[in-house]
């Protein structure tokens, strides 16, 4: 893994007027790389007059933080401690524990299988040393770097319902399990699916289009890869903490405190829950008890101006959109991986933002296909009352995901 050059986001249509035409995730999102690639806050002639605070639990708003979290891409130049790669004992333990759901009988019924029932805690999917590594792993995520590389699970090798057992016992192991979308899907299929681009309530994982700079609404994001694409589909990441370190840097406080602010309206794409309105308001920097979360999912901001009562961004809030985005994808602070089958991606949202690059599937049929995990880990840092609104709760090891009414945690076999 290194700092990278980002491949050049597909432009799919001219930049949209907010103005009395339909937003489409298709020009929002080439907006949004437009805006991205104009909008850099140039770099001081000379250093900012700036305070310092940190780590996250002393964090002092409107202070460029010490932390771990708080990485560069030179940073990890030549290292390899963010990468795990799974031993042969692993990869046993592993496929042992997936064999003995099978001896269970799993309920499978179409496209659906009914894992939660089947294995329901850590105890029912038993791994003795891997099971203390991926608790490592989870803590380094959360209270750490924030960010992981696991490699090595044979998806090439075993079937799609032992890959799926074995993801879902991966996750227990690192926290719960959050359903991702009002489907109540647990595990998710990053898939081209021919999601119409130009719907406003579109998910763009279900297309091959460029995905804009954003947090999952989860502690903590997982990605495995089954098949990477034929071309594009580079995943690439950065850390917030960065971001807003290097906005004071560069002498953008103003921009800090506009983030800041409690007026950041965000469209659901029609997963509401239960008793909530079609949109919701969450800053993008959260301080909190000593701590720094951000929050931030480009074009869901844009998109909410479809509702009427929502007020209309101002010209701060799209340069500091814009602006944000630009430090996110310079490539000072950007990682670039291209994952590879068995590559599991682990990403902690309240500290990294993450992207991918459009891509083109083979001819063969094969398709570009990732599986998603959202998890609430046990032991995380606390967050603000706002992220209730969109998370359903602030509980520490129960709060993300989606909670539709009428949908029923469940894992398929297939995007659908």
């Amino acid at each position: 893994m290194a700092p990278g050059a980002l491949l050049e986001p597909r432009i799919y249509e001219s930049a949209p007027s907010l103005a009395g035409e339909a937003l489409s995730p298709a020009k929002l999102v080439a907006a949004h790389f437009r805006d991205a690639r104009l909008s850099l806050p140039p770099a001081p002639t000379s250093p900012v007059p700036v305070r310092s605070s940190g780590p996250q639990g002393s964090v002092e708003p409107f202070s460029v933080v010490h932390d771990p979290s708080a990485w560069q891409a030179s940073d990890w130049t030549g290292r390899s401690d963010h990468v795990y790669h799974l031993s042969h004992r692993d990869v046993q333990e592993l496929g042992h524990a997936v064999q003995s759901i099978f001896d269970r009988k799993l309920n499978v019924e179409g496209n659906l299988v009914q894992l939660r029932e089947t294995v329901a805690s850590r105890s029912d999917f038993p791994l003795p040393t891997l099971g203390q590594k991926l608790q490592a792993i989870c803590r380094e995520v959360t209270f750490g770097r924030g960010f992981q590389l696991i490699r090595g699970i044979p998806v090439q090798e075993w079937t799609r319902l032992q890959i799926l057992v074995a993801y879902w016992g991966i996750g227990l192991w690192l926290g719960k399990v959050m359903p991702q979308n009002k489907k109540g899907h647990i595990i998710g299929h990053i898939k081209d699916i021919g999601g119409d681009v130009n719907n406003p309530t579109t998910r763009i994982y279900l297309t091959r289009m460029d995905q804009p700079w954003h947090c999952d609404s989860a502690d903590i994001v997982g990605l495995l890869c089954l098949q990477p694409a034929k071309e594009g589909g580079l995943s690439s990441f950065s850390s917030s903490v960065s971001v807003h370190n290097e906005l004071l840097r560069r002498g953008r406080r103003d921009l800090v405190e506009e983030l800041a602010k409690d007026r950041w309206y965000l469209d659901r794409k029609d997963e509401i829950p239960e008793g909530k309105l079609p949109y919701y308001r969450l800053p993008v920097f959260n301080y909190h008890m000593g701590n720094l979360c951000t929050s931030f999912s480009a074009t869901y901001y844009e998109l909410a101006q479809r509702h009427p009562d929502v007020p209309q961004l101002t010209p701060k809030q799209k340069e500091a959109l814009a602006a944000f985005s630009a430090l996110a994808m310079s490539p000072e602070l950007r990682l670039d991986w291209m994952l590879q089958p068995g590559d599991l991606q682990l990403l902690h949202n309240g500290m990294t933002l993450h992207t991918r690059t459009a891509w083109e599937d083979f001819e063969d049929g094969r398709k570009r296909h990732l599986l998603r995990l959202w998890v609430a880990p046990e032991q995380d840092k606390a967050l603000p009352a706002a992220f209730a609104e969109q998370w359903g709760s602030t509980e520490i090891g129960n709060r993300g995901g989606m909670f539709i009414p009428g949908s029923v945690p469940t894992v398929p076999l297939e995007a659908e």
